[in-house]
């Protein structure tokens, strides 16, 4: 989803230096010519704006929101139109940048330039399979499940850092690395064990065996898809100059034909479809849903934008990990995910690894504070010719 390029972008490491663009738009005035406000009222959101609390109830509530909608517009019975599902989303989230542009709230969009479309591209198409593949893992996985193996994300981010910019993994980035594959583990165990005892027959217990699979390949495509889209949105946002309003109107823009190609090529657009997958007893629900999903992307972005202002861009980070716990208990609230001893582990093993994470992070951030150096060091004649041979 649109949305989702937001929550996996809280894990590349950038720490929130990328929301410079969202805070101006935060702290714009109002245009003249909008209609004055009552002063009570006007007083009572100035005061909520300037809550922390308020500000990190909105992030938290943004993203599980999301999440919860996209979970229940894929999991109907018949449902089989995710592509269209994706363009939808990108017609709402690109005509919603377009209109906060022409109302004063975005400045200095990025305009189309055939060059920097050539660059975006390929980021484009990864964007498309990161967020076509974590409808298909929604479809097939609980939202527990789904959110604990989301985490995994982030190690391959990891090691992508190390590998092409230069990163570095403390020891307590790789015990948190460590739990986050356990919690994965025990997560599809219990999967597993609930698929195998919840069923009475041998084919229903075949069947849900065979949903867990997809499941999990779709997970882990999705796993490499993130990573893939994460590191060449950070190769490339520097070098265009992008800021976040950018990336969102060029990600979304740039993906709506590959999407509707996608949909009119593998999808059915027949009447007889169509109405399998907008029943009649669900399918003003199933629009609401898709609306809010496609304007979603903006809630989350300001809400971004205003957990970082009021509090900081540690404290977003920490309230991102700590959201992976409700999100995951809303799961089970409003799917009736499976309840086991191992299935709450996994939750919070994969809460735990978090926090492990976010404090690893932290403290990485200070120790490159304290050693940055205040002058070139020296270098001997040696290590000099060395580096002169290689760079020749």
């Amino acid at each position: 989803m649109s949305n989702k390029k937001s929550e996996d972008l809280e894990m590349n490491g950038m720490d929130g230096k990328e929301f410079g663009e969202q805070e101006s738009f935060l702290l714009k005035p109002a245009p003249h010519d909008w209609a004055p406000v009552d002063s009570s009222m006007g007083s009572a959101l100035s005061q909520l704006k300037n809550t922390p609390g308020a500000a990190v109830l909105a992030y938290c509530f943004s993203s599980i929101s999301m999440t919860v909608v996209n979970k229940y517009v894929v999991s109907g019975s018949s449902w089989n139109l995710n592509f269209l599902y994706l363009a939808i989303q990108a017609v709402l989230c690109t005509a919603a940048i377009l209109v906060l542009k022409r109302a004063g709230f975005i400045t200095d969009l990025a305009a189309l330039e055939s060059g920097k479309v050539k660059r975006w591209f390929p980021v484009s198409v990864f964007f498309v399979g990161m967020i076509y593949t974590s409808t298909k893992s929604l479809q097939f996985l609980s939202v527990p499940v789904y959110t604990i193996f989301k985490n995994l994300t982030i190690i391959v981010i990891a090691y992508g850092e190390v590998l092409w910019f230069g990163g570095s993994l403390t020891p307590l980035l790789l015990l948190s690395f460590g739990f986050m594959v356990l919690s994965s583990v025990v997560a599809a165990w219990a999967d597993i064990q609930a698929a195998l005892n919840g069923t009475g027959h041998s084919g229903e217990t075949a069947a849900a065996i065979s949903n867990l699979n997809a499941g999990y390949a779709w997970m882990g495509l999705n796993v490499v898809c993130t990573a893939s889209y994460v590191l060449g949105t950070r190769k490339f946002i520097t070098s265009l100059n992008f800021k976040d309003w950018d990336t969102m109107f060029y990600n979304n823009l740039l993906s709506l034909p590959i999407m509707i190609i996608c949909s009119l090529v593998t999808e059915d657009w027949s009447s007889a479809n169509l109405a399998k997958n907008f029943p009649a007893e669900s399918r003003y629900s199933l629009l609401i849903g898709m609306l809010y999903s496609g304007l979603g992307a903006i809630f989350i972005s300001y809400s971004s934008a205003w957990c970082i202002r009021k509090t900081s861009s540690t404290t977003y980070s920490f309230v991102g990990y700590l959201n992976k716990l409700p999100l995951a208990i809303s799961g089970i609230v409003f799917f009736d995910a499976p309840i086991t001893f191992s299935s709450v582990s996994a939750i919070l093993l994969g809460f735990f690894s978090g926090l492990i994470y976010g404090y690893g992070k932290m403290k990485q951030k200070e120790q490159k504070n304290q050693v940055l150096p205040t002058a070139r060091p020296a270098m001997s004649a040696s290590s000099q010719s060395q580096k002169d041979a290689s760079n020749s």
